[in-house]
């Protein structure tokens, strides 16, 4: 993680959601995660996000940082950026 003073925005904490879309499987919202770089990382962001109360899918690209979040209602910020942290990495967006 970089200091608080990068502009990369690592150090600020994520409070707010991004916009999520509603499909027929439930509400969908795409999350950035800085630090993965293997499917060791992919399983363990999975693995952390899925036990997230409401969340019923997690879709991890490593290439692009981004971590796709399927639940039944939106999800409240913090507990998506808890559950990334414990799995070993930043939420970013």
């Amino acid at each position: 993680m970089c200091d608080s003073e990068s502009s990369c925005g690592c150090a600020t904490a994520v409070d707010t959601a991004p916009p999520a879309t509603a499909t027929l499987d439930g509400i969908r919202t795409t999350y950035t995660v800085s630090g993965m770089t293997c499917g060791g990382c992919a399983n363990s962001v999975r693995k952390h996000l899925s036990t997230v109360a409401g969340v019923t899918g997690v879709e991890v690209d490593v290439t692009d940082g981004r971590v796709t979040v399927t639940s039944d209602a939106a999800l409240a910020a913090a507990d998506v950026r808890t559950a990334v942290e414990q799995a070993g990495y930043q939420l970013v967006s």
